[in-house]
């Protein structure tokens, strides 16, 4: 009999990339947060041997590079377990959207396959398994509000999802921003250069008050300034969260969401993403337009959201998108207890 799971989505409440690692990664800064949209998972242990993977998306690969193949595959040897697992996955969320899905799909299958076998990995095991098969599986392991770094209690606030029809492709996104912060480089790097002869031949350079030399500003802040930065901005929401007074009218999720917005975070993503599909520039300002409080990008999109103070805002948000021919949603975030609540319900 199978066992049936919810592979829940993620959006990312602000994203800062910094350099690239020598295992290939980049390292990250985002605030991860769960939210209602799900794919339907279901999983089946038989007699036999192998994993097969089922669905009706085309997109969506068949073998070892469907990241429920690599988690069963691991998890069958963590648990010495044997028999043949049918995972189908009944895919509702878009592919190369941004919303975490194939990770998402993953975290639901060792769920549901320990549910099967009626087993437990242990949560170091399940960690293990997560961080080998991806990067942001570990955040599906815990659910809520995620502040994710490298590679409490919260509550529900309305969020429109826009799903245009658009495929971003992760690695071509993080290449195109290797490109960018190194052609600024280059252009910074020129630019300070020619200023050189230009002193030799017309004089001193220019002097601050105290005689010596003016730097000049047109260097590109290194990536791990810009990591520190928002590793500061998110040490001191999350330090204000804990103690921050409910202001009158508004819940304590919203209040932790907006302060949170007011650290001026945003998505590194964009700056490569929309010049290459404007339209998607165009959902997010639709978005800010209908009365969202915060409108990003999620991951490298297609998905762009926006975060409203009611749910009948955010529907009619939802009702002026579709009207523009934009597909939308309306659903929530989900805490923490709620995410693992629903999750095998």
């Amino acid at each position: 009999m199978p066992v049936t799971a919810r592979s829940f989505a993620k959006i990312n409440l602000g994203l800062r990339i910094g350099a690239s690692r020598s295992d290939g990664f980049h390292e990250l800064r985002t605030v991860y947060q769960t939210i209602a949209l799900h794919d339907i998972i279901r999983v089946t242990v038989m007699r036999g041997t192998g994993i097969e993977i089922r669905c009706e998306d085309p997109r969506v690969p068949k073998g070892e590079a469907n990241t429920c193949y690599r988690v069963v595959e691991r998890a069958m040897a963590a648990l010495r377990a044997r028999g043949r697992v049918i995972v189908e996955i009944e895919k509702r969320l878009p592919v190369q959207g941004g919303l975490g899905g194939a990770s998402g799909n993953a975290v639901a299958v060792l769920l549901a396959l320990d549910a099967a076998l009626n087993t437990q990995l242990s949560g170091t095991e399940r960690l293990r398994i997560a961080a080998e098969v991806g990067s942001d599986l570990p955040l599906f392991l815990l659910g809520g509000t995620v502040l994710g770094v490298g590679r409490g209690e919260e509550g529900s606030t309305a969020c429109v999802v826009a799903l245009p029809e658009v495929g971003v492709s992760t690695p071509k996104a993080f290449g195109d921003w290797d490109l960018l912060i190194a052609g600024q480089s280059l252009s910074s790097k020129q630019r300070i250069a020619g200023r050189g002869p230009a002193w030799r031949g017309a004089g001193a350079p220019p002097q601050t008050r105290r005689g010596t030399p003016a730097r000049s500003k047109l260097t590109v802040a290194d990536p791990s300034d810009r990591m520190t930065v928002l590793g500061r901005e998110f040490s001191a929401w999350l330090s204000s969260a804990s103690g921050v007074p409910v202001g009158k009218g508004r819940g304590r999720a919203e209040t932790q969401l907006l302060d949170l917005v007011r650290t001026g975070i945003e998505n590194d993503f964009e700056q490569v993403v929309f010049p290459k599909y404007p339209e998607l520039r165009e959902v997010k300002s639709m978005l800010q337009r209908a009365g969202a409080f915060y409108a990003s990008l999620s991951g490298s999109g297609s998905a762009t959201y926006g975060l409203f103070a009611s749910r009948s805002i955010a529907e009619k948000a939802v009702a002026r998108l579709k009207k523009a021919g934009v597909a939308a949603v309306v659903t929530r975030t989900l805490t923490r207890r709620e995410y693992w609540k629903k999750i095998l319900d």
